[in-house]
């Protein structure tokens, strides 16, 4: 597949995941009774499925989910004007963004209902930079290890052609979910 048949797969994939996106209930929280009894696998799903919110700062920084797995996350982001550094380039936060969605995501994927997570560390490498020429990347982010305490995670951002822009890795606590 050339790089703009893949680029064209990619924008037509987010168009029709963006549209059913738009149909549900659009940005927000999920309500307690919606996550109820769901693993994070299946709250991820939902998402996918607009049955529930998505986070509003998708919405904010251009990036939407793509595809969730089992220990797996895919973002696509859009790097627009409104993300750039005062030098001209996409600011670092919007990759270190990206990254974190996919990497905590892709932990989210593992836990058990009535588990959560938050990040602990997060190492993001910019190999690359970026301007809005580059019209679309993913950030796709593996559960390294997910243990009852820590996962770990990695992931990296790359554009249609396979260009590496950065890589990170993520350090995650995981505890059991207080009742709200």
């Amino acid at each position: 597949m050339t790089t703009t048949d893949r680029l064209a797969a990619w924008i037509t994939e987010e168009d029709a995941i963006s549209e059913r996106l738009n149909a549900g209930p659009g940005p927000g929280v999920a309500r307690p009774e919606q996550i109820a009894g769901k693993t994070g696998l299946e709250m991820m799903e939902a998402m996918l499925r607009a049955e529930i919110p998505y986070a509003a700062i998708a919405k904010t920084l251009s990036f939407q989910l793509i595809e969730v797995g089992p220990g797996r996350a895919v973002f696509q982001g859009r790097p627009l004007a409104e993300h750039l550094n005062p030098l001209g380039t996409i600011h670092g936060g919007w990759f270190a963004t990206l990254l974190d969605s996919a990497l905590g995501c892709a932990v989210h994927t593992m836990m058990p209902a009535g588990r959560g997570y938050t990040t602990a560390e997060l190492g993001v490498n910019l190999v690359k930079a970026l301007s809005p020429k580059v019209q679309r990347v993913r950030a796709e982010g593996k559960v390294l290890h997910c243990g009852r305490q820590l996962a770990t995670a990695e992931a990296r951002l790359v554009g249609a052609d396979g260009t590496l822009y950065a890589h990170a890795t993520t350090t995650c606590l995981v505890f059991e979910m207080p009742n709200r």
